[in-house]
């Protein structure tokens, strides 16, 4: 019989194959995605359309999970069923394997969400390389300008469905529209699409601040003042080019 440490070696080569690393100097971006969450939020759970505070809860704390769970995360943002996750430069976990990246990501997410909802529910992942801090910041403004147009899409979409039209009509009369003629639609409706809440169309920002708290010096005894890091969650980012001095100032 073959001895385990030769079977060891010998099985370890197929099951480390496809080992990638990511190497010193790349940023890395994770972006996490719900899996059938349109049955999970509209079938299962009957959430509200277009948005509901329940399931923008559920989404903000599955990624202060995420930013607190062993990875050193510097920015998080989160909009509608996804997730997306800027890591330091100087995170070594896992020596930078992609696929323990995506495995651990994608488990730690889908445990946490489903333990939140009371159901099964699951998430994949997959992580950007990233050379440069501006491919960084276009990447998060990428993904937050996507927010703004999927909440005009999903206002309009709702207002008609809400208006008695049946799903194959309401796409049918937004095919097409431009951003313009999707505002002067909903106006018809009463809704003005900028009144909206910043968190639905901007979506929602995580990263540390630093904040100070009375302590007590442990060696003497005497009260101080401590500085402790904590998540600051936030609703009402900026759009555009701010939104973009906004991420670069998460590298100061």
């Amino acid at each position: 019989m073959k001895k385990f440490n030769e079977l060891d070696k010998k099985m370890r080569v197929f099951e480390t194959a496809a080992d990638y690393c990511v190497l010193p100097g790349l940023f890395m971006v994770a972006r996490l995605d719900g899996r059938s969450f349109t049955r999970l939020t509209k079938e299962v759970c009957q959430f509200e359309a277009p948005f509901d505070e329940r399931f923008r809860d559920l989404m903000v704390a599955t990624t202060e999970s995420l930013m607190t769970c062993g990875f050193r995360v510097l920015y998080a943002y989160t909009e509608s069923d996804e997730i997306s996750l800027l890591f330091s430069l100087e995170d070594q976990l896992f020596g930078r394997k992609l696929r323990k990246y995506n495995s651990t990501l994608a488990a730690e997410a889908s445990a946490k969400f489903s333990l939140l909802i009371g159901d099964v529910a699951t998430f994949d992942c997959r992580i950007s390389q990233l050379p440069s801090v501006e491919l960084v910041v276009d990447y998060f403004r990428w993904r937050n300008e996507d927010a703004v147009r999927n909440a005009l899409s999903a206002y309009c979409y709702w207002t008609l469905r809400k208006d008695c039209l049946d799903e194959q009509a309401a796409t049918k009369r937004l095919l097409g529209l431009s951003v313009s003629q999707k505002n002067e639609l909903l106006f018809q409706y009463g809704i003005n699409f900028n009144d909206v809440p910043d968190w639905q169309k901007r979506g929602i920002g995580l990263y540390w601040e630093v904040y100070e708290k009375p302590a007590v010096n442990p060696i003497n005894g005497e009260d101080v003042i401590a500085q402790r890091r904590r998540i600051k969650k936030d609703y009402d980012l900026p759009m555009k080019d701010e939104y973009s001095e906004f991420v670069k100032n998460i590298f100061k």
